[in-house]
């Protein structure tokens, strides 16, 4: 299944066409994306067969209509260096614990979003992001993707200089301005994929490839990550983690680059699609 939020209402993604939730259900779910995690588990069966009649009635929906399929997660869990190239070019060895912080909520944005860019160096990140269907507390890695609503596509946009200065670094403010959580394009159920635990990723700035490589990289895996994070507070329905990027990101390039006023960021990962950025200068 994949769940979109086309202009603010929940639907089921079917090709190029869309089936309202609300409509279909006949106000069984309502239609807003976010509160269908509240009963995740009835919304996943009552899609996984969608009426013949539902689908019929189906319709063409533009790109540019999309939201972010979670609008307004509770907690957003961001992982640090979870590829091993990418800690390497950072400078960094793997530790034993994921590095973990946030991204304020209110940087959250859908697919197709127009960011003005701040101040500073801004800079780029491909991640595969997982959504919480279920509260996890305390789990094991073996009943952790029981858990997992779906994934979706997240660019974990940061700001260099805010994120570094002082003594200790501010990772969550300088990766939390207006639309630096751009997420989408829709949620992909996990059934949907022949390996979840292998897929291809990479960005393009402007159609220059930045980043590629593959989510089985990870150091931490998915059910590694919830494992680990539950271990130390409840992972809820809806709450999102992005599970961390490759190597190929701009300050670790020589020269640095940074994203401009214009730039487009593409990013990609295999059996959810793609997922578009624009910026612009702001006024």
């Amino acid at each position: 299944m994949r769940l979109a939020n086309l202009a603010g209402r929940a639907v089921v993604v079917t090709g190029d066409r869309a089936v309202d939730v609300e409509q279909a259900s006949d106000g069984r779910f309502g239609s807003d994306p976010q509160a269908l995690f509240d009963d995740w588990q009835a919304f996943a069966e009552w899609a996984s067969a969608v009426p013949d009649a539902a689908a019929a009635a189906s319709i063409a929906f533009e790109a540019t209509r999309l939201g972010a399929p979670v609008p307004r997660p509770r907690q957003v869990f961001a992982i640090g260096l979870n590829y091993a190239e990418h800690a390497a070019e950072a400078g960094y060895p793997p530790d034993e614990m994921p590095v973990t912080f946030t991204k304020f909520p209110s940087s959250i944005v859908g697919p197709e979003a127009v960011v003005e860019l701040p101040e500073g160096n801004v800079d780029w990140e491909v991640e595969l992001v997982v959504v919480i269907g279920r509260e996890a507390h305390r789990i094991d890695r073996e009943h952790a993707w029981d858990h997992v609503a779906g994934l979706t596509i997240g660019q974990d946009l940061s700001e260099r200089v805010t994120q570094l200065q002082g003594s200790a670094p501010q990772f969550s403010l300088g990766k939390s301005f207006p639309g630096f959580g751009p997420t989408g394009p829709w949620l992909v159920t996990p059934d949907e994929f022949a390996d979840r635990d292998d897929l291809a990723i990479s960005c393009t700035l402007s159609g220059e490839g930045m980043q590629a490589s593959r989510t089985s990289m990870m150091l931490y895996d998915v059910p590694e990550l919830l494992m680990r994070l539950s271990a130390v507070c409840p992972l809820l329905p809806g709450d999102i983690i992005f599970s961390g990027t490759p190597s190929g990101i701009g300050n670790r390039r020589t020269p640095p680059r940074f994203i401009r006023p214009d730039d487009v960021l593409v990013s990609e990962i295999e059996g959810i699609g793609t997922l578009t950025t624009h910026f612009t200068s702001a006024p």
